[in-house]
């Protein structure tokens, strides 16, 4: 995979961890009824996406070398 490819796939996976983050720290609200996004949860995923690309970007720049 190229570095542009990765850092296009970085941009909206961090927006998406960020949106989340944010969505899922809110306070409940009783009066709308109960959450049906597992916003937490997709927090987690998009950050361990991001966590994985900037180590395809450290590989890609030579910092981390392949054994």
């Amino acid at each position: 995979m190229s570095m542009t490819l990765t850092l296009l796939l970085m941009a909206p996976a961090t927006a998406l961890m960020i949106f989340a983050g944010w969505r899922g720290g809110r306070p409940l609200d009783l009066t709308r009824g109960p959450r049906m996004v597992p916003w937490r949860f997709i927090m987690l995923l998009s950050g361990a996406l991001v966590a994985l690309l900037l180590i395809h970007v450290g590989a890609l720049l030579g910092v981390i070398r392949p054994q």
